[in-house]
């Protein structure tokens, strides 16, 4: 053993190289925990090479990190490092249970207006404030796929907290994903981004809606749901390995099939409740009030609660 080489990053890995390491870092596979999480699918896929190469590099990732089972305390210990962002508001906060966590991916969906995106810019904002304020002392990545980034709004919002706006909006990064490709490409290279600038929350606004517009009829719905399948798995893998807060919005469409109840359903199927952590339903009430319930979620009571969108932000409906 002393006499092989020590390995001390992703080049090192049999099977890599320098050539090979920088075709997985352009793909976001830039340190070992990301190679050890992936399958052997994706990183042959990201660095042109064949599976059974990828397996092995994947499995010389996972002995460096001496990833396997572990007792349950441990996991307690990591879970123990998870935080929360405040919404802005008390009631959404105490529904899930202190704010957006890390290590998860909370999904939000609902009809046009119904607030997702504002709670979008909300979080952008305080995660950037201290823990004991209900931030997390980080920045913020936006990922823009529908045209909604306004950061106009964002410094309305920052500056009734008496925030200075452009510090705030100096410290979100965002691009526009102009199809699902591209959306896929500018996730999967995050992880460099997250660790360069301290991100400590991931906003997708919306996750689908690319998808959606890319992959049109029903021939073309097992592509889509196969190419969300693994765009989804990416957001759960950078939440899991960095230890960030995932927020991702969701469009609904109308089942023409239901008669009683609300019609709207999430698009995405299965694919996106399996990988949503906590998942909530967002609709429309009087004025400037929305409801949110949760939908589903492994440790989060069913339940839901009121809110408001106001010129401020998002606020608790007894705020003036």
């Amino acid at each position: 053993m002393s006499s092989m080489k020590k390995i001390e990053s992703v080049a090192d890995l049999p099977g890599v190289g320098e050539k090979i390491a920088e075709k997985l870092k352009n793909a976001g596979y830039i340190d070992m925990m990301a190679i050890a999480a992936a399958s052997p699918l994706e990183l042959s896929a990201a660095a042109e090479i064949g599976e059974p190469t990828a397996a092995k590099i994947i499995n010389a990732a996972r002995e460096v990190l001496d990833i396997g089972y572990e007792k349950a305390t441990e996991v307690l210990k990591r879970r123990e490092l998870i935080g929360k962002i405040s919404t802005g508001s008390k009631n959404l906060n105490n529904l899930l249970g202190g704010g957006i966590e890390t290590q998860s991916v909370t999904e939000m969906f609902g009809q046009f207006g119904s607030g997702k995106t504002q709670i979008a810019f909300q979080l952008a904002v305080n995660v950037q404030r201290p823990v004991e304020d209900g931030g997390l002392n980080g920045n913020c990545l936006f990922l823009d796929a529908e045209n909604t980034f306004r950061p106009d709004r964002i410094k309305q919002m920052a500056d009734a907290l008496e925030f200075d706006g452009t510090e705030v909006l100096n410290n979100i990064y965002t691009a526009r994903c102009y199809n699902s490709d591209h959306q896929m490409i500018l996730t999967e290279k995050a992880g460099e981004l997250i660790k360069e600038k301290n991100i400590k929350l991931l906003i997708v606004d919306s996750v689908t809606s690319n998808f959606r517009a890319d992959f049109i009829g029903r021939g073309e719905l097992a592509a889509r749901q196969q190419k969300l399948n693994r765009h989804l798995h990416t957001l759960q893998r950078l939440s899991d390995v960095y230890n960030v807060a995932v927020y991702i919005t969701n469009q609904v469409m109308s089942r023409p099939d239901i008669l009683f109840g609300d019609p709207t359903t999430p698009i995405g199927g299965h694919i996106i409740g399996h990988f949503s952590t906590h998942r909530l339903y967002l609709r429309k009430s009087k004025a400037d009030t929305r409801i949110a319930r949760i939908v589903d979620s492994p440790s989060l009571a069913e339940g839901e609660t009121v809110f408001r969108v106001t010129p401020e932000g998002i606020r608790d409906p007894e705020e003036k």
